[in-house]
């Protein structure tokens, strides 16, 4: 476990690499000691920073949902990162890629939730009575680390690697459309680049809501009426480049786009 000092020093270097669009090295290999409980406690001293300066929390994001991730990580659960007001990009308007360090989009069914969630003993049956809605969504992720070079530790200090979330129009109740048996498409200017299905996440990403629900409860947070869910993507990450238009279709739930300059 590390210091309070060190903490607070590698929580700076993330936010000055975000700030200045720098990447720094992983922490794990400055920090050999650090474990989840640091890297989700150094993930909360820049979540607290954003709010200081006025930030809100809009949601939070579900990473590591599939067994191939976590096997690659070495992990038997996901992780879970913020998202923040100042990270939502809207449809149409387009996303300025240089923004970012290393940006990469994934295809996404949201969880709108229309009253709180319970934290301790979630279940899927709490996620589904509570979500308002399921959207299409597509999540912006990016690094601070240096080319993606990152262990679990890494990116859990990161925000789990968020950036930005676009959601789509699309507004689908749960009980009308089965949230674990969505096919999804993604394009890019066009043609396909990645198809996929939200069973990958979990099995069922309504799994993982309740998942996030009672682990985000041990830190004393709590899933909120109007908070967007994320909970893991149903496709490979693709990178962005610059002019790149992005279009994800998902099977009777709508499209969403995201389109970078």
């Amino acid at each position: 476990m590390l210091s309070v000092e060190d903490r607070r020093a590698a929580a700076d270097r993330l936010w000055a690499a975000e700030c200045d669009r720098t990447p720094i090295d992983p922490l794990t290999a400055s920090l050999p000691d650090i474990d989840v409980a640091d890297a989700y406690d150094i993930q909360l001293i820049n979540i607290r920073r954003r709010r200081e300066a006025g930030a809100r929390v809009y949601g939070h994001k579900v990473g590591l949902s599939s067994p191939v991730m976590q096997q690659m990580m070495g992990v038997d659960e996901p992780d879970y990162g913020h998202l923040v007001d100042g990270m939502v990009c809207r449809e149409g308007v387009p996303i300025p890629a240089a923004r970012y360090c290393h940006p990469r989009i994934e295809v996404e069914v949201g969880y709108v939730l229309g009253a709180d969630l319970p934290g301790r003993g979630c279940t899927e049956a709490d996620v589904l009575a509570a979500t308002e809605y399921l959207v299409p969504a597509i999540e912006l992720i990016d690094s601070r680390i240096r080319d993606w070079r990152i262990a679990l530790a890494d990116t859990i200090a990161d925000n789990a690697s968020s950036a930005g979330v676009v959601l789509g129009a699309g507004r689908v109740k749960p009980g009308e459309i089965e949230p674990a048996d969505i096919d999804a498409v993604l394009y890019r200017d066009g043609t396909e680049v990645v198809r996929g299905n939200t069973s990958a996440v979990l099995d069922n990403p309504t799994t993982a809501v309740a998942w996030l629900a009672r682990k985000v409860a041990s830190f004393g947070v709590k899933l909120q009426a109007g908070h967007v869910i994320l909970p893991g993507s149903c496709t490979r990450a693709v990178d962005v480049r610059p002019g790149a238009i992005f279009r994800a279709e998902f099977a009777e739930l709508g499209h969403v786009t995201a389109r970078f300059e």
